[in-house]
């Protein structure tokens, strides 16, 4: 069932936005403004400090890297990547160095041009300890940067690799002029990060913290002005009032519907279904470190037996069926089907209570209370999960494993909190378990921020859990610097092998993703790792624009 305002209408209450987006009724029919209807306000604005997949959509439509992966998504081959903020690279004869000449005509949105020593910045903001990038375990194999001259930088890599090119498309440039005199580790806090200036083909105009985001096009681009006028971001709490925005018409884009709300999208014509290949992976992480001292290891979870326990306590087919049917599969592993080098014969521990109630049995937690939960030594069995409250599918899915813990006698309270409350408590690692989500990419080096340990200096990043394993480390690492498609394989299985083995998590679901989409809007083809970055080309039907797709007589 959709949820639905009773007291007052939506469209009076998004009057205010849809006003400041052009609907004045005084104007001519342009590209269009998209409106994308999200459950999470983005955690930042510029590629270095990106965290969640929001962030991610906004600083890349703000900001252009030095070259992008093509639609083939093909990590490994030169010929997959094109041009951006360079329009050529060589290499040297050792492979080591990577050299590109940046674009004349690429601009910065307050109109300075685009030159090397950006480069060097976008790279120093990304491994400034104080920032925590993300991206950090990903550029761990660029040495440095070299400013040659304005219009050329050269990238130094510590090792040959498969995906050198692969890294270089990661790094994102940074105004030099602008960010160079913010102080070191100061940048999220600074005005800059708040109001961005930026070189990709939409920039910075207004924001609202968990109301609205507005990005409009750049006129003058370098590669051209994209064809929407404009983009904005319209935040809900809950994913029905996210869904409703998209069935009332006020909101374009919903990129992941939930799957109650496939069905219902044929009740509403305006609305265009995509089905595309699934780049995220659902999880329950277990934390290896004590969520009252982290310093200490967790008095329950370090323990394999006890990891081993629960995992046999949880039906991942059962939860797939109940909540996805043919829109879910049981997750692999830490890693997407879609993604280079996943391997779907990975063994798991298999939905078996049996063997979870005698596990347990024999790790001493053999007494029950009266309300059934298990106690050892004056101690219930008792573990915390932390879950995202704006994610339907995990709320869901945290009330289903509560029940079958509680079937062996685990007791599983559960602390929903909304985004932001929700990364704050897993990077602190205050929760026994969590519900997690990963957005991934077509490349596989991502997992050394996800699941790597963090002795590694830019690994584990996002591995809330502390988990850590030397030999998947290495086998990771061997993997990623592999100089064949076919070593790096190799090397990568067995790293999955290892965290198989070791049980970090309980791997639970990927979701075949629908998105819907405002049918007046004619799509490219989709990117399923990163949607938005084809907006630039969707065009506007302009028999079927609605008031808000008017552009002012001023622009």
């Amino acid at each position: 069932m959709i949820m639905r305002w009773t007291t007052r209408s939506p469209l009076l209450l998004l009057a205010p936005i849809l006003l400041a987006l052009g609907c004045d009724g005084g104007g001519r029919t342009g590209g269009g403004t998209i409106i994308v209807s999200v459950t999470a306000d983005p955690d930042a604005l510029i590629p270095p400090l990106r965290v969640g997949i929001g962030s991610r959509m906004v600083s890349e439509l703000l900001f252009d890297p030095l070259l992008e992966l093509g639609p083939d998504r093909n990590t490994f081959a030169e010929s997959s990547f094109v041009p951006r903020l360079a329009t050529r690279w060589t290499w040297s004869a050792d492979s080591l160095v990577l050299t590109f000449t940046l674009d004349p005509s690429a601009r910065w949105h307050d109109g300075r041009p685009v030159v090397a020593r950006d480069v060097v910045a976008g790279l120093a903001a990304v491994r400034e300890p104080a920032h925590g990038s993300t991206l950090l375990s990903d550029l761990t194999e660029i040495d440095s940067a070299h400013a040659i001259d304005a219009r050329t930088v050269a990238l130094h890599f510590s090792a040959r690799s498969s995906e050198q090119l692969y890294a270089a498309s990661l790094l994102f440039p940074l105004p030099s002029h602008l960010v160079d005199s913010i102080a070191p580790g100061t940048l999220p806090t600074s005005g800059y990060a708040q109001q961005p200036v930026g070189s990709g083909p939409y920039r910075f105009v207004s924001r609202e913290p968990t109301v609205r985001l507005e990005l409009a096009a750049v006129e003058d681009h370098y590669r051209g002005r994209p064809l929407p006028d404009r983009i904005a971001l319209l935040a809900s709490k809950e994913p029905a009032t996210a869904v409703a925005k998209l069935w009332a018409e006020e909101a374009d884009v919903v990129d992941a519907l939930p799957p109650p709300d496939v069905a219902e999208a044929a009740k509403h014509p305006h609305v265009r279904l995509v089905r595309t290949l699934g780049y995220d992976y659902t999880f329950i992480a277990y934390n290896f470190r004590d969520s009252r001292d982290t310093a200490r290891a967790h008095p329950l979870l370090a323990d394999p037996v006890m990891r081993r326990a629960l995992t046999h306590a949880v039906d991942r087919a059962g939860i797939v069926q109940a909540m996805f049917d043919t829109l879910g599969l049981l997750s692999i592993g830490p890693m997407a089907r879609a993604q280079f080098a996943s391997d779907s014969t990975l063994t798991h521990p298999a939905y078996d209570p049996a063997r979870a109630n005698a596990l347990l049995d024999s790790l001493g937690w053999r007494a029950r209370g009266t309300d059934g939960i298990r106690r050892r030594n004056g101690r219930s069995l008792t573990l915390r999960a932390l879950v995202p409250s704006p994610s339907a599918s995990r709320v869901r899915a945290s009330v289903i494993v509560q029940e079958q813990l509680r079937a062996v006698g685990v007791d599983m309270p559960i602390d929903k909190l909304d985004g932001q409350g929700f990364t704050a408590a897993r990077e602190a690692g205050r929760f026994d378990l969590v519900f997690g989500g990963w957005g991934t990419a077509p490349s596989i080096r991502g997992i050394r921020g996800t699941w790597g340990s963090r002795a590694h200096p830019g690994w584990g990043r996002l591995n809330s859990g502390n988990y850590a394993s030397p030999a998947f480390d290495a086998a990771v690492e061997a993997g990623l610097g592999a100089l064949s498609a076919d070593s790096a394989r190799a090397h990568l299985r067995e790293a999955f092998r290892v965290i198989a083995e070791d049980v970090p998590a309980i791997w639970l679901y990927e979701v075949t993703p629908v998105a819907g989409v405002h049918a007046r809007f004619a799509l490219p083809a989709w990117r399923p790792e990163a949607w938005w970055r084809t907006i630039p080309a969707w065009r506007l039907d302009r028999a079927r624009a609605l008031p808000r797709d008017v552009r002012p007589l001023s622009d």
